[in-house]
């Protein structure tokens, strides 16, 4: 009987049910908790002083004259975490929406190496200035769907590694781009979206209902003759795709699978088990 009971009890907090709302009162504690988080006292090391920068961060520092970079210090180490391994990837292929003076477009080129194609997009058809060998630039609204999707079919904007949304920052134009290019990145690639400013940010909700998917467990199966299948999840279209998503101040970064994720598979293994859980 106590075997019968703990079964179900297993399925009772496991077995997929109807997803409820977003409670506000959770969020609203989670602001509480936030505003009263005291961490340790760090001593940071002054910026030329550390030993860890980027080489996008030397880049940047040595930028005292010619097309300008404007960045948050703090995104020099971010895109380094989740770009550095793309480096040399053949055929690699960047799109940076967001040109303003041109100085990053510099910036990664130094990054990426000769070989990467790179794409900047931008409103002001002055941009096209800033056109190199290697270096395309496309002058279009980040908010308007058709000109992402003419770009697409019309295969003037190729399959991409690497997106980095450094546009107009508001939260309509951050969701049409991610909702109308994050299917045309590459396995294995990443999406950054930069400059997500403020609390109850409209995007970083959204990418946080986007997020949500990848917690879900819809379809669970429980095998409990083959304990190498023995809490199945057939995979949603999130899980499939995406291997996670990153929150940072003013960033969120998306990495795609380098391969589809069929189902997610919890094995069991061991032969001692407490009662109450078998």
């Amino acid at each position: 009987m106590i075997f019968d009971s703990a079964r179900r009890l297993y399925h009772r907090i496991f077995s997929a049910i109807p997803v409820p709302p977003v409670s506000t009162t959770w969020w609203q504690e989670g602001v509480r908790f936030a505003s009263e988080y005291a961490p340790g006292s760090v001593s940071p090391l002054p910026v030329d002083s550390r030993p860890d920068r980027s080489p996008l961060e030397v880049f940047f520092d040595a930028r005292l004259e010619g097309p300008g970079i404007w960045k948050w210090r703090h995104y020099f180490d971010i895109y380094h975490r989740h770009l550095n391994q793309l480096r040399n990837r053949d055929h690699l292929v960047i799109l940076e929406i967001g040109i303003y003076s041109g100085g990053s477009l510099d910036m990664w080129r130094e990054y990426f190496g000769r070989s990467a194609t790179i794409y900047g997009v931008d409103i002001e058809p002055g941009c096209r200035a800033y056109e190199r060998p290697g270096t395309y630039v496309l002058i279009g609204d980040q908010e308007d769907r058709s000109f992402w999707q003419r770009m697409i079919a019309d295969g003037t904007l190729p399959p991409l590694d690497i997106i980095i949304d450094d546009g107009g920052h508001t939260p309509e134009q951050q969701r049409i781009t991610l909702e109308e290019l994050l299917p045309h990145l590459r396995p294995g690639g990443v999406y950054i979206c930069e400059d997500i400013h403020g609390q109850a940010n409209l995007f970083t909700s959204f990418v946080s209902g986007v997020t949500d998917s990848l917690n879900s467990m819809d379809g669970l199966s429980c095998d409990e003759v083959n304990p190498e299948r023995r809490s199945v999840v057939k995979a949603n279209n999130v899980q499939a795709s995406l291997n996670s998503v990153h929150f940072y101040p003013y960033v969120v970064v998306i990495e795609k699978r380098e391969s589809q994720l069929l189902e997610l598979v919890a094995p069991k293994h061991g032969s001692q088990w407490e009662p109450f859980l078998r």
